[in-house]
């Protein structure tokens, strides 16, 4: 026999509807009402409950939701209010007992003829704050330590408010729901060996597995080498191809140049204040940018036709994640078209560090005329050891001769999986977005682990924007009316704006212009809305809990001060 710790007051289910919020549709299962007499809990649901974001809520290690009555009590006192219901905050147990400071990831418990286990904290979501007329309410839940807590169903059985929760199990490690949630959310929490202990913990569920691996093995991230944009000379300009060219850049003065990370690309802005992200496409010798004039394309017609040797460019300082990682690990270089530039920069680090990695190098051009910095991808595999190299050429016509190492045709499965790569090797991938996403199915295909397979995108990244039903796809636009306040660009949408201030935040504001963006909490505490800050500032209207790193802005509670934004967004 366990010991008996707390009692199951209420049993509160609900299943998904559509609920109206700020002139959008919200589909949630938020909205529990307390039951009567006995519920069977089943692996995934107590019967008669749903959830309307199964990527956030619900599942097998997100069954049930489980918040206190002694929290109920304190919520109370700090809002003065007195018409909570249980259910209110979402819950499927109301309990009285188990404080989120004593329950431990891994704790598991009877409760009626059921038995369960202890997975992680609830998920920080806006959704809460809909149920309780309190927007902020998700950041609430954390900074005052009381998020509650979510159970896996071990074993499936009867349950009914009244019953005796009986301890049966300790978790592993002794990490509290508090702690959990502490080590994700809060800042000055952080502490590698309670991460560890966490995750030496099986119960832990595997999302937040993954959130605490992430943190213990983030590097150091390169903060931005100067603020805003600032004045480049143009040493060099060479044209690649009959649509292509590149432009060498390097401070007016002659002084040196921070080091840029294999993979990163810098942001340009043109005379009328347009702006355009480019790959840098050399390693640590200086910064090359490689721009292909598309049709219609305002920037990189201007780049073309306009910019010559001892011109300058305003240039923001090198940005981004897709960056090739240390180590000793086997590297797939993969690309298309244009979207050679981030992996030639790879390559270009390989060859200069003479690591003794298996490497392979794949291209996708239309043709040997439009390929780009051939002779010079060949010499710098020639530096590298036991490197392979395919090129596939999509429209050579039939019967002109090939250089080495190429074929007519597309990249396969097959013949992907044909390459042989080992199971730990790094795959780096470049080009549009269905070639990306080909390339990663067909190496998932192949054996290589999810984690594994990086791809890049200069375009918008796909809006997340939990439990909204009928988002709009539309292309970026100006909003309905705009203010008289600061210009804010989304550089990834090619979109200039005035602030209004009838925008509570700079994601109201891409709101409103269909730009597409991602958020889960919308009170700063998750994170998912950070965002490059390529020039400006910005101030918070709700602290996050946690500064973003420098350079990074969250746009959920942020706006923008007197001058001009430029986000990456």
């Amino acid at each position: 026999m366990g010991e008996i710790v707390g009692k199951l007051l209420s049993v509160n289910v609900g299943l998904p509807k559509d609920v109206p919020w700020e002139g959008r549709t919200v589909h949630t299962g938020i909205w529990k009402s307390s039951v009567r007499g006995p519920r069977r809990v089943r692996r995934l649901n107590v019967d008669g409950d749903g959830q309307g974001d199964l990527a956030g809520h619900g599942g097998e290690q997100r069954a049930v939701l489980v918040y206190q009555i002694d929290s109920y009590a304190y919520w109370s006192r700090h809002f003065g209010r007195d018409d909570f219901v249980h259910g209110q905050f979402g819950e499927n147990f109301t309990v009285d007992g188990l404080p989120d400071d004593e329950v431990n990831i891994g704790d598991r418990y009877r409760i009626g003829t059921a038995v369960f286990e202890v997975t992680q904290p609830r998920v920080t979501c806006f959704r809460v704050g809909m149920r309780m007329g309190v927007p902020e309410m998700a950041s609430l839940l954390v900074g005052h330590r009381r998020p509650g807590f979510y159970l896996r169903v071990i074993t499936e059985g009867v349950v009914e408010a009244g019953d005796d929760i009986e301890r049966l199990s300790v978790g592993a490690g002794e990490v509290s729901v508090t702690e959990a949630d502490g080590l994700l959310y809060l800042p000055g929490r952080r502490d590698p060996a309670r991460l560890r202990a966490a995750l030496d913990n099986p119960a832990l569920s595997p999302g937040w597995q993954g959130s605490f691996r992430d943190l213990l093995a983030a590097r150091t991230v390169a903060q931005p080498a100067w603020p805003g944009f600032r004045p480049l000379a143009v040493t060099r300009v060479r044209r690649e191809t009959e649509d292509t060219v590149s432009f060498y850049l390097a401070p007016a003065d002659g002084s040196a140049l921070p080091v840029a990370l294999p993979g990163q690309y810098l942001t340009v802005r043109v005379p009328d204040g347009s702006v355009r992200s480019y790959s840098l496409s050399l390693g640590s010798s200086g910064y090359r940018i490689t721009v292909k004039h598309e049709p219609g394309g305002e920037v990189s017609g201007y780049l073309h036709s306009r910019v010559a040797e001892g011109d300058s460019l305003e240039v923001a300082a090198p940005r981004g994640e897709f960056t090739m990682a240390d180590g000793s690990s086997p590297v797939a270089l993969i690309s298309a078209g244009i979207g050679i530039t981030p992996v030639l920069a790879m390559l270009h680090a390989l060859a200069e560090t003479g690591a003794e990695r298996g490497v392979w190098w794949l291209h996708v051009t239309r043709t040997v005329r439009t390929q780009v910095f051939a002779d010079e991808v060949r010499a710098l595999l020639d530096r590298i050891p036991g490197a392979h190299q395919k090129v596939f050429l999509t429209a050579q016509k039939a019967g002109e001769p090939l250089p080495p190492h190429a074929e007519i045709g597309r990249p396969t499965a097959a013949g992907l999986a044909e390459l042989g790569l080992p199971a730990d090797t790094d795959a780096y991938i470049c080009g549009p977005t269905g070639f990306m996403s080909a390339m990663s199915d067909a190496l998932a295909g192949a054996g290589l682990p999810a984690g594994r397979v990086h791809t890049e995108l200069f375009g918008t990244l796909a809006a997340v924007n939990p439990g909204v039903v009928g988002a709009r796809h539309v292309r970026p636009h100006p909003p309905a009316s705009q203010g008289t306040g600061p210009e804010v660009t989304f550089a990834r949408s090619g979109l200039t704006v005035r602030w209004g201030e009838e925008y509570g935040s700079l994601l109201e504001l891409a709101e409103a212009c269909d730009v597409p963006v991602r958020w889960s909490c919308r009170t700063g505490v998750c994170h998912t809305c950070v965002t490059g800050l390529l020039a400006g500032d910005v101030r918070y209207r709700t602290e996050p809990l946690e500064p973003p790193a420098v350079g990074d802005v969250l746009i959920c509670c942020s706006v923008p001060v007197r001058e001009s934004l430029v986000l990456d967004l």
